[in-house]
């Protein structure tokens, strides 16, 4: 079996007394890719740093993610230019809205939602979007720039069928993590509708472990558990939902 982990922070702290372990585990299970969502200037190194311990595996993305756009995002976005310019990244991201926590910054997260799309486009990057509460944003802001070269995946996708097909009809991809497996959250009902050519796989570790890990620390391995809960809801085997979701992540990243 041959899975990707589209979003995974591997970076962050919860992982510092395992990390390699947890890397090679995931390999061990399969998951033979790994890509980093970049979250500000202060993950960049650590996540480089990994990129360049597992290159086979681990692949970084930059972007400026919405719970960390305050008054002096200008500064934050310019450190993503330069880094532009510097070596290679397979996404802008994660990017996007966020207006679970806070509301405060809504008009500097629209303003930098735009300037990373505008990134994207300019070096043929997908983008990777964050829309923890802010669907209608997100997709307004998409309404407006209409631009059919623009493509990536709505990670982390918890919302409705109807916005599923907003986001198909865009052009994106869906990104299912261990959501897709807690009893109460709908999204199984959503992900059965929906074509599994239009969706891949995701972590968002150490966030959001999967049935039977609810509540601990997720890691890459686990995305094993989630493939399964897929082909589950929709009667198929875990190879033809690896095969699939693999195939589009490839599609994305341009790998």
């Amino acid at each position: 079996m041959y899975l990707i982990d589209t979003h995974t922070h591997l970076f962050l702290p919860e992982f510092d007394n395992d990390r390699t372990d947890v890397i090679k585990r995931a390999i061990d299970k399969g998951v033979k890719k790994m890509f980093l969502p970049n979250v500000d200037k202060d993950t960049i190194a650590p996540m480089l740093e990994i990129s360049e311990l597992f290159p086979e595996n681990c692949y970084p993305m930059i972007g400026l993610h919405p719970t960390s756009v305050k008054e002096g995002y200008m500064t934050e976005l310019k450190i993503v230019e330069q880094w532009l310019s510097k070596r290679k990244f397979y996404a802008i991201g994660e990017t996007g809205i966020d207006l679970y926590w806070d509301k405060k910054y809504i008009k500097e997260q629209i303003d930098v939602f735009n300037k990373q799309i505008r990134l994207s486009l300019i070096n043929q990057l997908p983008v990777i979007i964050h829309s923890r509460n802010s669907f209608d944003e997100i997709f307004s802001v998409l309404k407006k720039i209409n631009n059919r070269n623009l493509k990536g995946i709505f990670h982390s996708f918890t919302g409705s069928y109807e916005q599923a097909l907003r986001v198909i009809e865009l052009g994106f991809k869906i990104g299912i993590g261990g959501i897709v497996s807690f009893k109460n959250a709908g999204l199984d009902k959503v992900v059965e509708k929906i074509d599994l050519d239009h969706i891949v796989l995701e972590t968002d570790s150490p966030y959001l472990a999967p049935v039977p890990k609810r509540g601990k620390r997720n890691e890459s391995s686990y995305l094993l558990f989630t493939a399964a809960k897929i082909a589950e809801i929709k009667n198929i085997s875990i190879n033809k939902v690896a095969d699939i979701t693999t195939s589009n992540a490839r599609q994305v990243f341009n790998i």
